[in-house]
């Protein structure tokens, strides 16, 4: 019997037919809890381990629910036909799935045994050991790489970074699975040329890597943020034009040897 099937874990949302967050069309598993505290966090409610209650469209919703491994795949199978149609498959996104690294594993072990491409989205906040525990069943690690200045890094997150850019490139030395580097582009925060593009140098000087993803910000998670009774942390902060968007796509093509694209 496959005792990993009864791994339980705590979730808050799944999401079905999706297109981004890997290749094809998707299941994207959220998984609860994270490490940081990014001011632009568009899902404020997979920040705290715990179930809360968020209010949304004015009625309270309750947030967070303990769920078998076994579970899930039932409804991520569902969609099998439509992952070989597309290339897709399963993602596991949150918060930081790797804050519950057994039911991660789980998960992405039962999708592998039953065909299903997989992928992480996810910022590489644990230690190394645990990260490898997942690598042997995964196919794509979508990696947030924020910035390269500690101090910074720190300031907007809430952590430094020291201990994702070494994950980063012990993944990519691994050669286990495709990594890509995202990162979400913020105002204020490292939305200049020098940032993008030292971000940008530190991905190309990954051993196989040679994709980057540029995620724009958005305000999309302001109403959440209402929702839990707890105040939007990028205030009044707007979204990038377009044409900053694209000048440091350009940007990265033109310096790197990357495949630089807007939106993951």
């Amino acid at each position: 019997m496959n005792d990993y099937l009864n791994v339980t874990g705590r979730i808050f949302d799944i999401q079905r037919y999706s297109i981004h967050d890997g290749a094809g069309i998707r299941t994207i598993v959220f998984l609860k809890g994270c490490a940081l505290r990014c001011r632009w966090c568009c899902n404020p409610e997979s920040q705290e381990f715990a179930i809360e209650t968020m209010m949304v469209n004015g009625k309270p919703r309750t947030i967070g629910r303990d769920v078998t491994v076994k579970e899930v795949m039932e409804t991520v199978g569902r969609d099998m036909p439509y992952y070989g149609r597309s290339g897709g498959g399963l993602t596991l996104s949150g918060g930081e799935s790797l804050l519950q690294p057994e039911f991660a594993a789980a998960l992405l072990r039962a999708a592998k045994d039953m065909g299903i491409s997989t992928a992480i989205e996810s910022m590489g906040y644990a230690e190394f050991e645990v990260i490898k525990t997942i690598l042997p069943y995964l196919d794509t690690y979508l990696m947030d790489i924020k910035h390269m200045r500690p101090d910074k890094h720190r300031e907007f997150t809430g952590k430094e970074n020291t201990r994702m850019l070494d994950n980063a490139r012990k993944i990519a030395e691994s050669r286990m699975c495709e990594l890509v580097i995202r990162v979400p582009v913020i105002p204020g925060f490292n939305d200049t040329e020098q940032e993008i593009q030292e971000i940008a140098a530190f991905a190309d000087s990954l051993p196989g890597v040679d994709k980057i993803h540029l995620l724009p910000y958005h305000r999309y998670g302001e109403s959440k943020y209402e929702g839990l009774n707890r105040p939007y942390p990028m205030g009044d902060a707007a979204m990038l034009p377009e044409e900053k968007m694209e000048s440091f796509r350009e940007m990265v093509e033109r310096n790197t040897a990357l495949i630089c694209k807007i939106g993951g």
